[in-house]
């Protein structure tokens, strides 16, 4: 088959010719109709320490074209899927609490050399971890279920009130997402905070009732003019650089709820008597759970949630190098697909 390979930092991915995957008795084989880029493979092709030969890519849908001896279940030959990328132990805690993605063992596709990802024709998925697209789901929708889900997640962490007023800081794919699934649940007033203009009208598109320009003032006195004075109720924070925490539990209303979703590999720090003062709830999420997925699906498919805005562009194996690079200082994009065929 042919794939994008990561060969070193610094250097674009190359297309080639690798051997077919096989599966595992508990895995199956995904002609892969496409695959979406994330930002974290991006952050992932940045580190010095990354492993070549990788192949990218954790977002993908298309059709079982081979099935193991062990999957279990009614699939089939041609079904079309998408799947949890996940790879964990089935007996840890986490695995126990239905929770794979917090297994401590868990391989994320598309991040080792052990479970390629689907940055092309074919790629590996555990059985147990497929996903049905149903009728109204096309493949294009299919492989932006994974970051839908992540977005559906951090919102069901926040346990928000209905008609709640929430300001999401950060409006990349997953910022986006967030708005989307939070209007989707109820909230009234959903302000994104970005930088981007181009990002600005995407979050517009998505759900976000207002935007914010962080560059323009400040950002308190901006949301509290939207939302009749108020502070927000609940905070999503999407951007993932230190300091945004302590932004954060600045802007946050009393007894108000803190997502946080940004990713940060360094030490941070903020000043605990604020949030003190307010008694401040702050939640980590990460990932998702099959329910997430399902949730996703069910919305596209009743009509309930429509991605298409957050697809900015589909490029195809050849176009993938050059496109991937350009992502690294491109805000306009916000979700790009391969067609790998």
């Amino acid at each position: 088959m042919r794939a994008a390979v990561f060969i070193a930092t610094g250097q674009p991915l190359v297309v080639e010719t690798v051997t077919d995957p096989v599966p595992d008795p508990d895995q199956v084989i995904l002609d892969v109709a496409y695959a979406g880029i994330c930002g974290s493979d991006l952050h992932m092709t940045e580190n010095p320490n990354m492993t070549p030969g990788i192949i990218l890519g954790h977002e993908f849908a298309g059709t079982i074209a081979e099935i193991g001896s062990n999957v279990s279940g009614s699939w089939r030959i041609g079904d079309r899927v998408t799947a949890l990328p996940l790879n964990a132990c089935c007996h840890c805690d986490a695995c126990d609490a239905d929770l794979p993605a917090l297994c401590p063992d868990n391989l994320f596709t598309g991040t080792t050399l052990r479970i390629q990802g689907a940055y092309a024709q074919l790629v590996k998925a555990r059985g147990s971890m497929l996903q049905r697209l149903p009728d109204g789901v096309g493949f294009e929708g299919g492989a932006m279920v994974e970051p839908l889900a992540v977005g559906h997640h951090i919102v069901s962490m926040a346990r928000m009130p209905h008609n709640a007023d929430v300001l999401i800081l950060g409006g990349g794919p997953i910022g986006i997402a967030v708005a989307l699934f939070a209007r989707h649940a109820g909230a009234r007033k959903v302000v994104v905070s970005e930088r981007s203009p181009d990002r600005r009208s995407l979050a517009r598109a998505s759900g976000a009732t207002h935007v914010i320009d962080p560059a323009a003032g400040d950002v308190g006195r901006a949301f509290a003019a939207i939302a009749g004075g108020c502070k927000p109720q609940v905070v999503f924070e999407c951007v993932g650089l230190p300091g945004m925490l302590d932004e954060a539990i600045a802007l946050v209303g009393v007894r108000g709820q803190i997502v946080v979703a940004g990713v940060i590999l360094k030490q941070d720090s903020f000043l605990p008597i604020v949030a003190l003062g307010k008694e401040v709830t702050i939640q980590y999420s990460q990932a998702y759970t099959e329910r997430d997925f399902e949730a996703v699906i069910g919305a596209i498919a009743k009509g309930e949630v429509k991605p298409g805005p957050i697809h900015t562009s589909t490029v195809g194996l050849d176009e993938l190098p050059a496109a991937f690079e350009a992502l690294r200082g491109q805000p306009r994009e916000c979700k790009v697909l391969i067609k790998p065929s």
